[in-house]
């Protein structure tokens, strides 16, 4: 999640983001932690470094190439966690080898050996990738796995990078490798799957059939291109289909499953589409009449799973603006967020504030609360005040008020509605080469006082990475401004980084 996941378009995150969900990663009792590509750049080794640092209970891993620099790297980055990990890789297939590498058989393999031995210099448990793995020549992956493992490697990692593999070939590669392997017995076999083919849960659950020991997969099934394997629905699979996976089991707590879906959706501004197993808003949701009364006689009839095994809220606890700091907080427990007494203070000063608009502030609502906590006033800008106006005889028009490293600076601009003028007005205020490139909003909670949430993405000209900011609030331009706000400070950090 942490490294593959954070690398797609859109998903990146700063080391506080980081850290966040390394914090929730543990909590749902993750074995290892793949926490970044620590030699990519400052920012990566920085938050490898403050995850090593800070989280324990995971294995704490990090990626490297097969290349000095980068293993040294990915060892300093490492160095406070009590258990870590080196992942060296080194690309095998024969298309790789002709137009990436031009590297012959026996280069790859003095690559690969080095990569290890190297890795094995600064810690006990090294995992090594043959990359694109699935489209490699059997008989040379077989000849990569084996010196490897002689090497030191501790773990063999068989990925598909690029989605290519179907189900039955890839649980068959795994049963060949295992056949055909000598030392494979020395080392876990872990696989690592893509969903260019919407088949990266099926290929690892092959994988797992065929004698696989280790998934690498992401929340929400986030990653390059299409994304990676989705532990959520992996996890469950195994639970609830005991039938075909006897014996097998992870030490996943499903209870923190939907808590972390959902935070991440917020870190990353990465929504779950609402038909996503396990995590989406439909997943347990029954329209149909004859569903409906099925599951009321008996939950099973319609629900193969229970949703209080996921996390999933069975009741919604109103609260209002009569409720008290203790209720407040009680209920943020039994939600399972545990704060900070300042967390608490800023969270509880936004609820009363919603409470004041709203009628009955709802558990979707504590969570947007809590998920938003110092995102949207914290930063390089502060969003000070706002004027939106428009109508059918007049040109939208809004005013913008912006704190930029504590001066106020005002700025009036018109466009095709209140929020594309508020985004001039911020644009204008700003003055950073960038560009809007996607703006979503959706309601946290139903009725026409529920809390909007709004995504901003913007692309930086310069380096054309791409930026996420997030606002919340029962008025959608207020929440668009603020989304726009923190989205400009996401690009002003990395400029320090």
């Amino acid at each position: 999640t942490l490294r593959d996941g954070e690398q797609s378009p859109g998903c990146s995150m700063n080391l506080h983001e980081k850290l966040e969900v390394a914090r929730q990663l543990a909590r749902l009792n993750v074995d290892v932690i793949e926490a970044g590509f620590p030699v990519s750049s400052q920012g990566d080794f920085d938050a490898v470094r403050a995850i090593a640092s800070e989280i324990s209970g995971p294995t704490i891993c990090g990626l490297a190439r097969c290349l000095e620099k980068d293993i040294v790297a990915a060892a300093n980055a490492l160095a406070p966690a009590p258990k870590h990990r080196i992942h060296v890789f080194c690309a095998t297939s024969k298309i790789h080898l002709e137009h990436k590498l031009r590297k012959a058989h026996a280069e790859i393999i003095r690559m690969s050996v080095t990569g290890v031995k190297m890795a094995k210099n600064f810690t006990k448990d090294v995992e090594f990738s043959p990359e694109d793995a699935s489209r490699t020549e059997r008989e040379f992956l077989v000849d990569v796995v084996t010196a490897a493992i002689e090497a030191g490697a501790t773990t063999i990692n068989i990925p598909d990078t690029v989605g290519y593999a179907i189900p039955w070939e890839y649980g068959e590669l795994i049963r060949y490798l295992k056949d055909n392997v000598p030392n494979i017995n020395q080392a876990v076999i872990s696989v690592h799957c893509h969903n260019d083919l919407g088949l990266a849960v099926a290929n690892s659950l092959a994988a797992i059939a065929a004698g696989a020991d280790q998934v690498e997969c992401t929340l929400n099934g986030i990653g390059e291109r299409a994304g990676n394997a989705a532990l959520e629905e992996i996890v469950m699979a195994i639970r609830t289909r005991q039938d075909h996976f006897s014996g097998i089991t992870t030490g996943i707590n499903t209870r923190e499953i939907y808590r972390s879906s959902r935070l991440l959706t917020d870190v990353t501004g990465a929504t779950v589409q609402p038909n996503k197993a396990i995590v989406g808003a439909n997943a347990f949701r029954h329209e149909s009449g004859i569903h409906q009364h099925g599951v009321l006689q008996e939950r099973t009839t319609y629900e193969i799973m229970d949703p209080d095994t996921v996390g999933v809220p069975r009741h919604q606890l109103v609260l209002g603006k009569h409720s008290g700091r203790h209720a407040f907080v009680e209920r943020l427990k039994e939600l399972g967020y545990d704060l900070s007494t300042s967390e608490v203070e800023q969270a509880f000063s936004q609820f009363k504030e919603l409470a004041d608009k709203k009628k009955e502030v709802f558990d979707a609502d504590l969570e947007a609360i809590v998920a938003g906590k110092d995102r949207a006033t914290n930063g390089h800008f502060k969003l000070e005040y706002f004027h939106a106006m428009s109508g059918t005889s007049i040109k939208p028009t809004a005013t913008i008020r912006i704190s930029r490293s504590g001066k106020s600076s005002t700025e009036v601009e018109v466009g095709d509605g209140q929020i594309d003028a508020v985004f001039q007005a911020i644009a204008k205020v700003a003055d950073i080469n960038h560009e809007l490139v996607d703006f979503s909003v959706t309601s946290a909670t139903p009725g026409a006082d529920a809390l909007g949430h709004v995504v901003v993405r913007i692309r930086n000209g310069k380096k054309d990475r791409i930026f996420t900011g997030r606002g919340i609030s029962t008025d959608t331009i207020e929440a668009s401004a603020l989304a726009y706000v923190q989205a400009l400070n996401q690009l002003m950090i990395s400029q320090t980084d």
